[in-house]
């Protein structure tokens, strides 16, 4: 999942970013208004959180610009302005959810899965795929009873498929979402990832379930009977 966090503060925004890709998001950090603007609206982020005293453009504007050019991502708005008042005119404007500073990180996370929860096919926090689990609350991979110990990236890998299981998934969607960056440099790294990934999935002899897609990119599929 691809999150885009705005921030200006030069201690809660890198601190954000890193505690978010430490649960396997990848983010990408902005500091004004103008910018997060730009990059929401050529990026097809799962998420943006977004603060509201931003220099230029403030928060309440970017999410009415984004709502306007119907950008459908869920916003979640943070912001030390509490009152009922701002608060109703950020949902209002189209945010999906908001969160008053200070907070913990911990809720922030929770408030992160739920919204894309919503926003995806499944409302659960643990994802199933055959004999396959995800729970995105542990990070904890099961194939049956069997524990699967995944790197951060395997984990970003195996959790964008479950999210989107029998699509066939392009490198540049992979690379876009899991690694927040463009397929340029990264095609062989994808690939490579995608090896171990099905290696670990696939250690006790378990029927493979990603596909190769000649030309197009992989999918997450039940194997031939």
């Amino acid at each position: 999942m691809r999150i885009l966090v705005v921030e200006d503060d030069p201690r809660l925004g890198p601190s954000l970013k890193k505690g978010l890709e430490g649960n396997h998001y990848a983010v990408d950090l902005m500091a004004n208004g103008e910018d997060a603007l730009l990059a929401a609206l050529a990026t097809a982020y799962d998420l943006v959180v977004l603060d509201i005293l931003l220099p230029g453009l403030n928060g309440f504007e970017v999410c009415r610009r984004l709502r306007e050019k119907k950008r459908t991502m869920p916003i979640l708005l943070l912001t030390a302005l509490g009152e009922v008042d701002h608060r109703v005119k950020g949902l209002d404007l189209g945010a999906d959810d908001y969160l008053v500073k200070p907070f913990a990180f911990s809720e922030l996370e929770a408030r992160v899965r739920a919204l894309l929860r919503r926003k995806g096919p499944t409302k659960t926090p643990v994802l199933r795929f055959m004999d396959i689990t995800l729970d995105t609350r542990t990070h904890e991979v099961y194939r049956g009873d069997r524990l699967i110990i995944l790197g951060s990236k395997e984990y970003a890998l195996l959790e964008f498929f479950m999210r989107h299981p029998h699509q066939v998934l392009s490198r540049t969607m992979i690379a876009e979402h899991v690694w927040d960056s463009d397929t340029e440099h990264l095609s062989n790294v994808i690939d490579v990832y995608i090896r171990y990934l099905r290696r670990k999935l696939c250690d006790q002899n378990e029927p493979d379930v990603i596909f190769t897609v000649r030309g197009a990119g992989y999918q997450l599929k039940e194997p031939p009977v």
